[in-house]
């Protein structure tokens, strides 16, 4: 199997936390793994376990560049360095955050090369990364989702903290579309805030959400499978300071706190976030893997956030940990998610794909 990591992408550093966690948990006696770094230009490397364990790792360092092959199973990868090709892979697992890594880009990639790979497949990936089509879809299924606008970078002079916030009140979120992490989220409070923020996510998407701000606790639930679905748990985030952005997810060891399972919570409340998180991974068609991050507010009503389509499996990654809780470890967890990605792969490869079979 493959594990493929880095990517052109705001979120390359954490995914090769990802990735070293999943390579260090993996059972090696099972699972002969060839590391795939992408840097973050978007070039392909044959990676070293030297290299992704060193806490400075820089992909593609002394390493062998690689060159992906279309329409040939036998060698699906060569490399550049004496033209050969890489042993034959039968599953990828992707663990590239983000934009081209999470948003149906290289899950195509995958469709192309005919192999198995991890995670929600091409359609599902795409319209989930977007939160805006993530919404409309869970809207249109009677899923609750906050109330809020999307505006684009052309119309942004027309867009002023007066009117938002005389709809939405005087709190509001600020979020790209297309990235995950709370990359380029912003609180805003003000008309200096606001404009700050809008300029913020500007950077990284052209199409922004700004949404009301829901007052309630931030449950996140971790749900596995294709056609039959499960849901782990439920965890809380506690904030101490802030909210939950890069820096207090990633950087700061003081600002939140992860409660699993999450505390006070009744049986009816936990059962009600799990249905609610399966009926939105149902209705945004994933497959694999997905944590879906809700609010519930003090009247008990529950508000879904965002699915991730490809969660943090770093130290300190809710995914993973809440399926510990359940019993699942971390590395039975990866071996049912290739298994997934196998079975998958055999229901797709059983369509046919021409007109007229030969």
């Amino acid at each position: 199997m493959a594990l493929v990591f880095g990517g052109k992408s705001p979120e390359h550093e954490i995914s090769i936390l990802s990735a070293r966690n999943i390579y260090q948990a993996i059972n090696k006696d099972k699972y002969n793994v060839t590391l795939i770094g992408i840097n973050q230009y978007g070039k392909w490397f044959l990676e070293t376990e030297e290299n992704l364990l060193d806490k400075n790792c820089v992909i593609g360092k002394n390493n062998i560049a690689l060159s992906i092959v279309f329409g040939d199973d036998n060698q699906q990868l060569i490399r550049l360095d004496n033209a050969t090709a890489l042993p034959l892979i039968e599953v990828a697992f992707p663990i590239t955050h983000g934009p081209n890594g999470e948003d149906g880009s290289i899950q195509g990639v995958f469709r192309h090369m005919n192999l198995a790979f991890v995670g929600p497949d091409v359609m599902s990936s795409a319209v989930t990364m977007d939160k805006d089509f993530t919404k409309r879809i869970l809207q249109q299924a009677g899923i609750q989702v906050s109330d809020g606008e999307v505006i684009y970078k052309y119309e942004q002079d027309k867009i002023n903290y007066t009117t938002i916030s005389q709809k939405y009140g005087n709190i509001v979120y600020i979020k790209p579309c297309n990235m995950g992490s709370s990359i380029g989220v912003s609180k805003a409070t003000d008309e200096a805030s606001f404009n700050y923020a809008i300029q913020e996510g500007f950077k990284f998407d052209n199409k922004l959400l700004v949404e009301k701000a829901i007052v309630g606790r931030e449950i996140e639930c971790a749900v596995l499978g294709n056609e039959h679905v499960e849901a782990s748990t439920v965890g809380e985030i506690v904030m101490q300071q802030g909210f939950y952005d890069f820096e207090s997810k990633y950087q700061s060891e003081d600002a939140a706190r992860l409660d699993i399972p999450a505390k006070d919570l009744t049986t009816a409340q936990i059962e009600k976030i799990r249905q609610t998180a399966i009926a939105a991974y149902k209705a945004l068609d994933i497959e694999g893997l997905s944590r879906v991050d809700v609010f519930l507010t003090d009247d008990d009503k529950v508000i879904v956030n965002e699915p991730n389509t490809l969660p943090g499996f770093t130290n300190i990654s809710m995914y993973p940990k809440l399926w510990e809780a359940c019993g699942l470890s971390y590395a039975d967890l990866i071996d049912k998610l290739i298994l997934l990605a196998i079975q998958r792969h055999k229901r797709y490869i059983a369509l046919q794909k021409v007109r007229i079979a030969d």
